[in-house]
């Protein structure tokens, strides 16, 4: 019937389209009125018709079918770690991040876990040889799905210093390569440039950047390199259709890149929420935000979800921001049928341009820090926390002058709101003098200034 219906009408061509908008503009200028331009430096038309692609459209390499929803779980004591975790299970996760500081008792948080059923990421503060082994060799013989995410670099661009030192650092990571090559070891944490306020363009091309720091290091080393699965840890912010894009390009450009050194092209994208703009006062928007960086994240073809509790600003691991958070993804696949359809967004001339857009700036970028002597080199200069701070000024002015809006804080707040008394954790950017090899990147929430002023009032 469709399809008859669609008979009846005569195609409308892109140029018909803009004269009829023109007309209705009575005068106005059309780029000035309707066209804007993103932080990125990317002009949004009012309308995308085909007529403005050229080529067919090309899949994005390594789409995955469906996505897990994931719940991420600190190791502290392995026993409550364990129950949290079976629990998590039982109630609609999918997947674990087990989250860790220090060695633990394997045994014991993997005791009774449904190795068949659910995948196993790991977010480890610490670099130890004889623990991966003995940690990769147990999940081995459960023939577990595990990403173990070892990312050196990233510690460096987060803490301004190596787990140990350059050598000894690349010295264990070589060797576990070495003895355990067939695992999904590696991974690049993008998630601290964006919590950072990098615009999106920086993130993609530094997630790349950093990407390529390992490929040109172990396709040196090992030929394992072919076998071997990235994975990618991205945040996802509040800009709806970018996000959904950001993704797309993301594959697109380590595809381009893999194939370069003859690696999988095929990467792994574990996404969670922007902490960027999650704030203390009325907390219950941060349920929203939340909710649509989940819907991008699923959009744009993430491997698994990770959501963000709302009080994770400000509270201790609870049993309720944890049940709420996994509910809203449960929600998002069982109840919005969010798991109907994969690959939702293939074809929509809007994100396809998007896509193509933030692919073609990001690449630019990457040339231009590959020109300057690689990712590793302008961290060491100091180049890409100078760029990535000015980014989040940009973004910081925008939001101090009401430009930018975060609904209950600096747009209709709630005079009568009072957050000094639930504070379970210190909010804000924390100022420990500790000695570094090199500036670390420092997430910072874009509510805080404007939240200490009103926790001072209280």
């Amino acid at each position: 019937m469709s399809k008859f219906l669609f008979e009846d009408f005569d195609e409308v061509s892109a140029k018909q389209w803009k004269q009829q908008i023109q007309y209705d503009l009575k005068g106005a200028d059309y780029n000035e009125t309707l066209v804007w331009q993103s932080p990125e430096g990317i002009n949004v038309k009012p309308f995308y018709h085909e007529d403005d692609f050229k080529e067919d459209f090309q899949p994005i390499p390594g789409q995955p079918q469906s996505w897990k929803i994931a719940q991420e779980i600190f190791i502290d004591d392995e026993n409550i770690a364990n129950d949290i975790a079976l629990d998590a299970l039982q109630r609609g996760a999918e997947a674990i991040i087990f989250s860790a500081e220090r060695e633990f008792g394997i045994e014991t948080i993997f005791k009774d876990f449904p190795f068949d059923k659910s995948s196993i990421y790991f977010n480890l503060k610490f670099l130890s040889e004889a623990f991966y082994d003995k940690l990769i060799s147990f999940l081995s013989e459960k023939k577990a799905t595990v990403y173990y995410n070892i990312d050196l670099i990233g510690n460096l661009a987060r803490t301004g210093n190596w787990f140990h030192n350059l050598k000894k650092d690349h010295e264990i990571l070589d060797s576990i390569f070495q003895n355990h090559s067939s695992e999904n070891l590696l991974s690049v944490d993008a998630t601290l440039y964006q919590n950072a306020g990098a615009n999106i363009i920086q993130q993609l091309a530094y997630a790349l950047a950093h990407a390529n720091e390992y490929l040109n290091h172990f396709s040196v080393t090992s030929s394992a390199v072919e076998r071997s699965l990235l994975t990618f840890k991205i945040a996802t912010g509040p800009n709806y259709f970018f996000e959904i894009a950001k993704i797309r390009a993301l594959r697109k450009l380590y595809a381009t890149l893999a194939k370069e050194y003859g690696a999988n092209e095929t990467c792994h994208i574990i996404a969670t929420p922007s902490k960027r703009n999650k704030t203390l006062y009325d907390y219950n928007v941060n349920l929203l935000r939340s909710t649509t960086e989940c819907m991008s994240a699923i959009l744009g073809g993430a491997d698994t979800i990770c959501n963000m509790p709302y009080d994770a600003p400000y509270h201790k691991n609870n049993e309720f921001g944890e049940r709420i958070s996994r509910n809203q993804l449960l929600i998002l696949k069982h109840e919005s049928y969010f798991d109907a359809v994969s690959n939702p967004a293939d074809g929509t001339y809007y994100i396809e341009s998007l896509t193509d857009e933030l692919a073609e700036k990001a690449l630019q970028l990457f040339k231009e820090i590959e020109k300057g002597d690689g990712f590793l080199q302008q961290l060491k200069e100091g180049t890409i926390q100078k760029k990535t701070k000015e980014s989040a000024e940009k973004e910081q002015q925008l939001f101090d002058n009401g430009e930018l809006k975060l609904l209950g804080t600096n747009y209709h707040p709630n005079k009568n709101d009072r957050m000094k008394d639930d504070l379970e954790l210190f909010p804000f950017v924390k100022h420990n003098p500790v000695k570094t090899l090199i500036a670390p990147i420092i997430e910072r929430r874009l509510a805080e200034k404007i939240e200490q002023e009103r926790l001072s009032k209280e």
